[in-house]
């Protein structure tokens, strides 16, 4: 240590300890031993329609517990905690070896951002449902030519009066096969630059013109997909957020 520098502190404070304390003894007692990964770095999504069921099950014994959603804000069905209650939450699922939630993906992000974008009825409708897992979600982002130069995206929605009519294709979708809804980017105007001209749809996988073809890998495993959309009507106040 130079002079005149002071050591930092990474020990925890007592309320956190107390906070992991109390996680783990849930786990101890509730975690189906039948749901322990044998890799705790496993973080694929449910492969297989029994999995996906045991492991939505599992989210919403969590839920019930006041275990998932931890910093969501409480209004909105979380506990309002930060981001030290939640690298504990993460340390202590993980050392169980307790599965990937369904319900992931749009804890972390679908919900929040419904929360920071979305209109009441949107909240009303969607929180709920993510917290347990009545929903569940997969990210409609990636395309074969735009993944990580994700302003490539070519997936048109045509605004059509009171709906939007959606066709493109996504592919390395992570549970579409399983998924309630889908979290969808979009260019909704072709003429601005591609960094703009974009908006975002929640849309029901459900919705008539949408097709879900597996990835399968050398494995047999199936947890990405393809997906497909011909002539998807999506209403209006389902766009997330400002149009463009």
């Amino acid at each position: 240590m130079l002079a005149g520098q002071s050591a930092m502190d990474f020990e925890y404070a007592q309320e956190h300890e107390a906070f992991r304390k109390e996680f783990r003894d849930w786990l101890a007692s509730n975690l189906p031993p039948e749901l322990c990964l044998d890799d705790p770095a496993d973080d694929r999504v449910a492969s297989d329609r029994e999995t996906f069921e045991r492991r939505r099950t599992w989210q919403k014994t969590m839920h019930a517990a006041g275990w998932v959603g931890i910093t969501w804000p409480k209004e909105y069905g979380g506990r309002g905690l930060g981001l030290i209650e939640r690298v504990i939450w993460d340390e202590e699922y993980g050392t169980a070896r307790a599965p990937v939630l369904p319900g992931n993906m749009a804890l972390n992000l679908v919900g929040p951002t419904i929360i920071h974008w979305g209109t009441d009825e949107q909240r009303r409708r969607h929180l709920p449902a993510i917290l347990n897992a009545d929903e569940v979600w997969c990210q409609g982002f990636s395309e074969p030519g735009a993944g990580s130069d994700l302003a490539a995206l070519q997936t048109r929605a045509v605004d059509a009066g009171d709906h939007f009519v959606v066709n493109g294709q996504k592919v390395w979708t992570s549970g579409a096969q399983f998924a309630h809804w889908i979290i969808l980017l979009v260019r909704t105007d072709p003429q601005a630059p591609k960094h703009k001209g974009i908006s975002c749809l929640l849309v029901p996988m459900s919705t008539p013109g949408i097709t879900v073809r597996p990835l399968v890998l050398m494995t047999g495993h199936h947890h990405f997909n393809e997906v497909f959309f011909a002539d998807v009507k999506v209403p209006k106040e389902n766009l997330l957020g400002p149009i463009n």
